[in-house]
């Protein structure tokens, strides 16, 4: 069954919340609980402050015979029963366990016995007949008797309910360390699931996005989720095979453009074999009658020439306008410069000079054709910027630590402005003026395609220029 990472969120929170709220019961009902327990103990702790002030009252009653002790001790015995009463009203877990009903007939039986000895006394005086003190006597050890027996059990009944309060307690720590372990687990457990069905996927996401923003268009590893982080990266794929069509689409078509660009350049260059073709055959046809069979035959071997040098030149223009997926090899850097100006060399004017200084010991896994592609557009627009005068370096360097090399095409043109360059690599940006294009020129694509084409073999390419001065690029590239 598909999980959607909406319901995912609200099983996680359900959960989260289901464990929270049992466990907030549970001591919820454990903290009532410990609350009454300790409401009891005070109310039993008061019973026992009274009953020890009316024992108190009795015996200064017993020291000085005077009824007020009496009378007092009395009050306190009532307030005693009074709250003995209320504790047998509670409803605790302990209180039917105390046998309540004989204590309170042991607190009545001392009242009574309080109460008989106000018998000796008329008008708050004591009576003195001997027959009434022999009496006074055993009400005394009657007395103390029965105040001595309420007494210990309310101490027994407050040391047991001290001792068992006091187990609640250990036990309220107890379920508080346990909810709090269960939700600490429980929050790690959220944050692990989290982690792995959300955080981990959109960093995935997040990083394959990040790559196709550099022109990296591998395909985002499929994840199985279930959900809508599984149909995204699936969308995504299906983006990114189309990003790489796409590319490949505009990068043979702007290998078209400049294949255009070139195309009065390569005639031009064509036509200067097919006019030495044509003028040592006519020589061969005026000639065909004479006995210098030496000369006919370095006429026709400089024919022979000809035509190569016009089949190289139509072979170097079709492999540079075939339509090929990305397919490096390993490529000796010079001469690939050397074949790209060969097919250039039309569109390069007399007034500007070209100086090569590439190592022979450069190589590299390239396509060639894209790389040609890269030149031809730098050198193109350099050939443009000087307005057909001036100079234009191809130097080659390898780097100082051997872990790769960088090559530069500097012209002596006019330059970019300062405020152009940050944006001289975007799709469809051009300083050219779209009234007066060429075919094949100010298009925008062409830095961008090169820019895509560098990324693509893993290097980069970096632009330097001064108004008046010339422009600069630079492209760095791993060594084989």
């Amino acid at each position: 069954m598909k999980i959607t990472l909406r319901r995912k969120i609200i099983l996680t929170f359900f959960v989260f919340l289901l464990v929270g709220g049992a466990f907030w019961s549970m001591n919820y009902f454990k903290q009532r609980h410990l609350e009454r327990t300790i409401q009891i103990l005070e109310k039993e702790h008061e019973l026992l402050n009274t009953i020890l002030e009316a024992r108190r009252y009795e015996k200064n009653f017993f020291l000085t015979m005077e009824y007020r002790n009496l009378d007092d001790a009395l009050s306190y015995v009532r307030a005693g029963e009074q709250a003995l009463s209320s504790i047998m009203g509670e409803k605790g877990p302990r209180i039917h366990t105390y046998n309540l009903n004989d204590k309170l007939q042991k607190l009545r039986k001392y009242k009574g016995a309080l109460t008989a000895l106000s018998v000796y006394y008329e008008d708050g005086f004591l009576k003195l007949p001997t027959e009434l003190m022999e009496n006074l006597v055993r009400h005394d050890q009657e007395v103390r008797s029965s105040g001595k027996q309420i007494t210990g059990d309310v101490e027994l009944m407050l040391k047991e309910e001290g001792r068992y309060l006091s187990r609640q307690l250990t036990e309220a720590r107890t379920y508080h360390f346990i909810a709090l372990a269960a939700i600490l687990s429980l929050c790690v457990f959220t944050a692990l699931y989290l982690v792995f069905n959300v955080i981990r996927p959109l960093k995935s996401i997040e990083h394959a996005i990040d790559q196709i923003a550099r022109g990296d268009f591998e395909n985002i590893p499929a994840l199985s989720t279930g959900d809508e982080f599984a149909s995204l990266v699936t969308s995504l794929n299906h983006m990114i095979e189309e990003l790489n069509r796409r590319s490949e689409q505009l990068v043979q078509r702007e290998k078209m453009a400049s294949l255009g660009t070139l195309t009065s350049g390569v005639a031009h260059e064509l036509n200067n074999p097919l006019n030495n073709i044509s003028t040592s055959i006519q020589i061969l046809m005026e000639e065909s009658d004479d006995a210098d069979r030496e000369y006919h035959k370095e006429l026709l071997r400089e024919t022979e020439h000809q035509v190569d040098r016009a089949r190289d030149i139509v072979k170097a223009l079709l492999e540079f306008a075939r339509d090929t997926s990305f397919s490096p090899r390993p490529v000796r850097l010079k001469d690939l410069v050397e074949k790209t100006l060969k097919l250039i060399k039309g569109e390069v004017p007399a007034n500007v000079s070209i100086e090569l200084d590439i190592p022979d010991g450069i190589t590299a896994e390239l396509d060639p054709r894209r790389i040609q592609q890269v030149l031809i557009n730098l050198i193109i627009n350099g050939v443009q910027a000087m307005d057909g005068n001036g100079s234009l370096d191809i130097v080659a360097t390898e780097m100082p630590d051997g872990h790769g090399f960088y090559l530069q095409v500097k012209d002596s043109g006019e330059g970019i402005p300062q405020e152009n360059l940050p944006k001289i690599f975007e799709p469809f940006f051009t300083t050219k003026d779209s009234g007066h294009k060429d075919v094949g020129e100010g298009s925008g694509l062409g830095l961008s395609v090169c820019h895509g084409i560098i990324e693509q073999h893993g290097g980069r390419i970096e632009v330097e220029s001064e108004q008046g001065k010339g422009t600069t690029f630079t492209i760095f590239l791993a060594e084989t």
